[in-house]
């Protein structure tokens, strides 16, 4: 009986084209040997397996009821082989699978809620679960636990993947019908007003407008902060304070408007980040690549 463990898996390659060709030599041809180095093969497979599986016959060769027996089989395993071998063809319209990414409020609205109304059309099996940005995101990807996160440069580890998505930049958002609407254009009156400011623990009282307002000389008052932009935006819309968003949470907003600032406030880039481990994956390509269509609209 022959041993997996020392049977030269190739000689099932040469068996399939005998029992299709029922010739050596058109075998050689086929699998671009040497005819001798079939008839050497052969001998292989006979020894391998204790029996002749072919005998010759007037035109070619005839297989043995062993070796007729072993066709279908052989076809079948040499043809899991080969689709084994192929790269993975991704098909979004019969695909079934979740997509983890880690996203802040900010990407959710900005980036994974177009990326979804996309998703429902091409890819109506695929499932996303959205999942808040962890101090250990990095090692989320790198455990499985995570696909994707959208991030900043600053939270990105160099080990991992990244695809720029867009620059995002700030406007000063103010309640519609408010008082002092025309104060928010100058500087004085933007200091003037109340503030409020996100920050991701709701902790935080200052930020990089304050950072640009002490370049100068300048300071204001802030007032409220809370841990989204949802919340921060409602309360721009139902009271006197003012706060400044990024521009692609207020395009459509109700009860409120939004202009430029009367200084110059850093905005930030967003990144699209993966671990190497899901960088050739064909699914993962495909959803990578509809997250930025989606995020450049």
């Amino acid at each position: 009986m022959a041993d997996i463990r020392s049977f030269d898996l190739n000689l099932l390659r040469a068996l399939a084209a005998l029992l299709e060709t029922r010739s050596v030599s058109r075998a050689a041809e086929r699998l671009g040997v040497t005819q001798p180095a079939v008839s050497g093969m052969l001998a292989r497979l006979r020894d391998a397996l204790d029996d002749p599986l072919f005998v010759r016959a007037q035109h070619g060769i005839l297989p043995t009821p062993r070796a007729e027996a072993m066709a279908p089989q052989l076809a079948a395993v040499l043809a899991d082989v080969e689709a084994l071998l192929q790269a993975e063809v991704f098909d979004p319209a019969r695909a079934e699978l979740t997509l983890r990414v880690a996203a802040t409020d900010y990407a959710q609205r900005a980036v994974l809620l177009p990326f979804l109304k996309r998703l429902r059309d091409e890819a109506p099996g695929v499932r996303l679960s959205v999942r808040p940005v962890a101090p250990h995101f990095a090692r989320q990807l790198a455990d499985g636990a995570l696909d994707m996160a959208l991030v900043t440069p600053g939270m990105a580890p160099d080990s991992l993947r990244a695809r720029k998505l867009f620059d995002e930049t700030y406007l000063t958002l103010i309640r519609t019908g408010h008082l002092r609407r025309a104060d928010v254009a100058t500087l004085d009156g933007f200091c003037a007003f109340d503030h409020a400011i996100m920050s991701h623990d709701g902790t935080a009282f200052s930020g990089s407008t304050d950072a640009a307002l002490g370049q100068l000389g300048r300071h204001r008052r802030v007032v409220a902060s809370v841990p989204n932009f949802t919340i921060l935006i409602d309360l721009v819309r139902q009271t006197d304070m003012i706060a400044l968003v990024p521009s692609r949470l207020v395009t459509a907003e109700p009860g409120v408007e939004a202009m430029l600032p009367p200084l110059n406030v850093e905005g930030f880039t967003k990144l699209l980040t993966w671990h190497e481990r899901l960088h050739r994956d064909p699914a993962q390509r495909w959803l990578r690549d509809n997250i930025a269509t989606a995020a450049s609209c």
